[in-house]
């Protein structure tokens, strides 16, 4: 068993940042680029992430299995998929002027592909990494904090970068993301050369999806994360309608996006204190409790309410890191605990694909919706339709999640 230390934790997790940078200004910031600057009516993006979306939540599964079948390539994954991260991204934002839709499909297409080869791998390297169980904790909060401050970074860079270069933002924000990729690959690779990871027994053999499913609790617990993800898509894709058409505040979204994840990226000591105090599944519980009592107030709101939005932010935000991290953890402990350090990939795939699934059913659910009542990006909306589904339709959801993973606190993992 390797003996780590911050620094091989560091060079392990670095990756995530430049993965989290690029997730803001493609789930955020391209849906209204294309229907604001480019002329897409929302419902046609709508449907067009729902299908990509849906696309790219089916390939996990697959992307799981074959990482597990081809172990001995599994790094050379995480290069492949950074280029093609870098280059779908790339394409996103340096639209051409014909067939826009199938340019930005296509590029959507590419950056989610590579993102998941890279996202599911390097999760399968934290489940195999030759570590004590209570390092485990340690290198999953690590890393989701790194990708909370990957995401804290890439939701002020561009409105930072607009001050500063106008339209030709995200054109410099590509180039931010290149050189970070670059060097995150540098320290995986450096990683990778000393770090103790345990081989599979039996090389090819797949994970058998319904045996995973015959594990009663586990099933729950995947249902309770789809459910919860589900619940954080729909704000995810809605802010920016929310803050600039409701509450008229589209000045503050950056400072808005700032406190929510420094606040989650600062919660994370917290979570892994609760962790080792209670187990991980029931600091995961206790989180969803906070995450409603401190966002439904966003229903609430009226327009030009800023301070009571920054308080939502501040503490829904603390909640946010406990979602990211401790579901990972969990699954982490639950490979140590029974030994399937052979299907890792393919457990993590699971989770990856209900998170995707959830977030391509909220933008195809959210986006037409939103179209077929009448509402256009960039009008202002004084009456509850804005509200009804940013902040009370989640938290009906969020209460579900819960109740389903109140049947696990009878024991402390999965």
């Amino acid at each position: 068993m390797q003996n780590v230390n911050v620094l091989s934790i560091l060079k392990y997790s670095f990756i995530v940042f430049p993965l989290a940078f690029a997730g803001i200004p493609i789930y955020l910031h391209a849906p209204d680029y294309y229907s604001t600057n480019l002329g897409i009516k929302i419902e046609i993006i709508g449907f067009a992430l729902l299908l990509l979306r849906l696309i790219d939540a089916f390939l996990d599964p697959l992307i799981g299995y074959y990482s597990d079948k081809f172990y001995y390539f599994r790094d050379k994954f995480i290069y492949i998929g950074s280029m093609n991260l870098i280059l779908g991204f790339w394409m996103i934002f340096h639209p051409i002027d014909e067939n826009i839709l199938l340019w930005f499909c296509l590029g959507v297409f590419i950056c989610t592909f590579g993102f998941s080869l890279v996202i599911i791998n390097i999760q399968a390297f934290g489940g195999l990494w030759n570590i004590s169980s209570k390092k485990i904790v340690v290198v999953m909060t690590t890393r989701e904090g790194i990708g909370l401050i990957g995401l804290l970074v890439a939701s002020v860079t561009p409105p930072f970068l607009f001050m500063y270069y106008g339209d030709k933002n995200f054109h410099i924000l590509s180039i931010i993301l290149i050189t970070i990729m670059l060097v995150s690959l540098i320290q995986f690779y450096f990683w990778y050369k000393n770090a103790e990871i345990n081989k599979p027994k039996v090389a090819g053999d797949s994970i058998k999806y319904r045996k995973v499913f015959q594990n009663k609790r586990l099933k729950i617990f995947y249902l309770s994360y789809f459910l919860s993800s589900f619940a954080a898509s729909i704000p995810a894709t809605m802010i920016i309608f929310y803050v600039r058409d409701y509450l008229m505040a589209e000045k503050f979204l950056g400072l808005f996006l700032l406190i929510y994840f420094l606040s989650g990226a600062l919660s994370m000591p917290l979570w892994k204190y609760f962790s080792r105090k209670y187990s991980t599944i029931h600091s995961w519980f206790f989180s969803m409790i906070f995450a409603f009592f401190s966002f439904i107030w966003a229903f609430f709101l009226e327009p030009n309410q800023i301070i009571g939005f920054f308080i939502i932010c501040l503490m829904s935000g603390i909640a946010v890191g406990a979602n990211l991290a401790l579901p990972s953890a969990i699954i982490a402990e639950f490979i140590t605990s029974n030994k399937y350090h052979d299907y890792a990939s393919s457990y993590y795939s699971i989770t990856n694909f209900l998170s995707k699934f959830s977030l391509a059913i909220a933008s195809g659910f959210v986006l037409p919706i939103l179209g077929f009542l009448g509402y256009e990006p960039g009008t202002i909306r004084n009456d509850y339709l804005l509200p009804l589904i940013y902040a009370l339709f989640p938290c009906i959801i969020l209460v579900i999640s819960a109740f389903l993973l109140s049947k696990l606190l009878d024991k402390k993992s999965v």
